[in-house]
């Protein structure tokens, strides 16, 4: 059993200061050092960012309606899914989960106060703040044409949009990454209640982890590659120009070994969350934990390994191609231990389809999607074919936003009883889970088909055999977009106006549960004993 000890100066039957009730003066917020309400400032902060985002991605859908460029020019298309790429990536997708829920939960999931280092903690939210508005900045005044990716040369020697100066707000949104890892970390290593060993800790803890991991030790090669093409664009040295001795080549080496394990810092808190939402509502301990932690680190160390897939069609060694055609067939291996784990959790269970379970049962039919999509990727011979087309363009999005937006949505609703003491409508959260799950398919599979067909990712223009399937796909943006308006509705309503939660109204196991909704200001009176192990349902 998990018990919370109180001190003798607190009555266990009194309602303790939640962290909401320390004032909503600008200035109690933009100083606090409250883990809690740093994980609502990054919320707010991702929100914007995201709907901006969206909002490129339904004008890029409007222009692919038809098949000639007749509502944005080249120039501008190029700009449009440039801006999208770079803001979603950089902006939503890689702080999404651990800045937010992961920041709010982490500590309270160990039992601890509050993070490492809370000074440190809100400093990440103002370095991210800071790059990303000076990368808005960039992409409204000048526009980036070159992609998220910033390929040399074109981004070197050729391009004439702001590259420079979205790349410096990357590189700055880069620090609060690490400054993010270093805190799950320590606080991991350190603060910890008593009884709650390593193979206690939930798997969101875990996830949270390998992310923090993946962050300090990944980060810094892409801030050290967006040095050199600053330096290169603004000093013309011959780091990727081959006329000066350079080779551009370099910067994809550079770039995939931080952006594949990037992949993975987006989507391994996305399945902590998917850890936790499937044993509270099949109400069956976690199948093979042991194998879920080790496929969980696993993941993290062979994200490491893998980034020359991206590079098969570039004219690497061909023992480098077989190589890293290799590990990607092996780190599907993890990603397939879990996938079975999570389905034998379901196995005899008493499910239940609550709002946090359709969005968890989502991921696991878009993750699985992704992910055979991606092993077929890793095959050397098909990659030349599909490489390229809209097949990668599927199976990226199948990944990140069938995989990481999926389970953000599905941790945001499992934990806002949590997070606000409120419920939110059932019945309109059941029409946005099932919005997205429809939407995200009729958007991306029929790319798959179209990639497969020959069409290149990128065009803003196409044949006229295309366009059935393009339609199609414009169409589930449309509903994909209905799926993520209902819960900014429904959500910024039940703040004033949702039925009061209770502290655990899902009847779940875990530390976060055994306090008030909202939590106190320090979470808990005094540090809890843990005596049972996780996922403790009966």
């Amino acid at each position: 059993m998990t018990s919370v000890v109180y001190s003798e100066s607190e009555d266990r039957h009194a309602t303790p200061r939640d962290y909401l009730s320390g004032g909503w003066s600008i200035r109690s917020w933009l100083l606090t050092v409250d883990h809690k309400r740093i994980a609502w400032l990054y919320a707010v902060s991702i929100t914007g960012f995201f709907f901006f985002g969206s909002a490129a991605a339904l004008l890029i859908r409007l222009e692919l309606i038809t098949p000639a460029g007749d509502l944005l020019s080249a120039e501008s298309y190029n700009k449009l899914f440039s801006l999208h790429g770079i803001v979603m990536v950089w902006f939503f997708l890689i702080p999404s989960i651990p800045a937010t829920l992961g920041n709010f939960l982490l500590p309270m999931m160990i039992g601890a106060r509050d993070m490492a280092f809370p000074k440190l903690n809100l400093l990440s939210w103002y370095i991210y703040t800071l790059g990303g508005l000076f990368t808005l900045a960039a992409v409204i005044a000048g526009g980036v044409d070159t992609g998220w990716t910033f390929y040399t040369p074109y981004s070197t020697l050729f391009s004439n949009s702001a590259v420079l100066a979205a790349a410096t707000g990357v590189f700055i949104v880069g620090f609060s990454s690490i400054l993010t890892g270093i805190n799950f970390i320590v606080t991991t290593h350190t603060m910890r209640a008593p009884g709650l060993s390593w193979l206690r800790l939930p798997l969101f803890v875990w996830a949270n982890y390998a992310t923090g991991l993946v962050m300090v030790l990944a980060t810094p090669v892409l801030a050290i590659t967006l040095v050199l093409i600053a330096l290169e664009r603004a000093l013309g040295i011959g780091i990727f120009d081959p006329a000066l001795g350079g080779d551009p080549l370099l910067f994809q080496h550079l770039f995939w070994f931080y952006s594949h394990p990037a992949v993975y810092i987006m989507i391994l808190p996305a399945m902590g969350v998917v850890s936790e939402i499937i044993p509270c509502f099949s109400r069956n301990p976690v199948f093979g934990y042991m194998g879920m932690v080790l496929s969980i680190m696993a993941i993290a160390l062979f994200s490491f390994v893998v980034w020359g897939h991206h590079m098969f069609v570039s004219g690497q060694s061909m023992y480098a191609g077989i190589l890293f055609s290799f590990f990607t067939f092996l780190v599907a291996v993890p990603s397939a231990i879990k996938t079975l784990n999570w389905t034998a959790t379901l196995f005899r269970g008493q499910i239940s389809f609550s709002v946090p379970m359709i969005y968890a049962l989502s991921f696991l039919e878009l993750f699985t999607v992704g992910g055979l999509t991606g092993v077929f990727l890793a095959a050397l011979a098909l990659d030349v074919h599909l490489h390229d087309t809209y097949f990668i363009t599927a199976h990226f999005h199948y990944i990140m936003v069938g995989g990481a937006v999926t389970g953000y949505m599905g941790g945001l609703h499992f934990w806002w009883p949590k997070l606000t003491g409120r419920m939110y409508s059932r019945p309109w959260a059941t029409v946005a889970a099932l919005a997205l799950l429809i939407g995200l398919n009729l958007t991306f599979y029929p790319q798959f088909l179209l990639g497969y067909a020959g069409m290149p990712r990128r065009y803003h223009s196409y044949p006229e055999e295309f366009e059935i399937l393009q339609v199609l796909s414009s169409l589930g943006a449309g509903v994909l977009a209905l799926g993520y308006l209902l819960p900014l509705i429904y959500l910024s309503w039940s703040l004033r106006h949702g039925e009061k939660s209770g502290p655990n109204p899902w009847d779940a196991t875990g530390l976060e549960w055994q306090t008030p909704s909202p939590p106190p200001v320090h979470n808990f009176a005094e540090t809890p004993v843990v005596t049972e192990e996780p996922y403790a349902y009966k």
